[in-house]
């Protein structure tokens, strides 16, 4: 299903099949845990749909600033095991797991 963006440049439309999926595996896409044909089709999507190319565009350049500055020594070691747990935790509850008991979120000492 295609539709016109033209009419709303800066958002998806709300409701829309190709972009509610597109939108809802932008994780799962730059882990490139997709099949090829998933992948595929969402890459048609991203090239034909701005909107959802700038919500992708901003998670991916997100998730680079993220691991360059994990890497770089920039900020303390507790930090980033806080990022990691915090990571962990929204793919768990993505996936449909659960948590500890105080709600699922990881504590500081996990």
């Amino acid at each position: 299903m295609t539709h016109d963006h033209d009419a709303t440049p800066a958002m998806p439309i709300a409701g829309t099949p190709d972009c509610e999926r597109a939108l809802a595996e932008v994780y799962t896409f730059l882990d490139q845990e997709l099949g090829e044909s998933q992948r595929a089709e969402i890459m048609a999507h991203l090239e034909a749909c701005s909107p959802c190319f700038e919500a992708f565009d901003f998670e991916a350049e997100l998730r680079m600033v993220i691991t360059t500055k994990t890497h770089s020594g920039e900020f303390p070691e507790t930090l980033r095991i806080r990022i990691e747990e915090k990571l962990t935790y929204l793919r768990i509850q993505g996936s449909g797991g659960v948590g500890p008991d105080d709600g699922g979120e990881p504590g500081p000492g996990a």
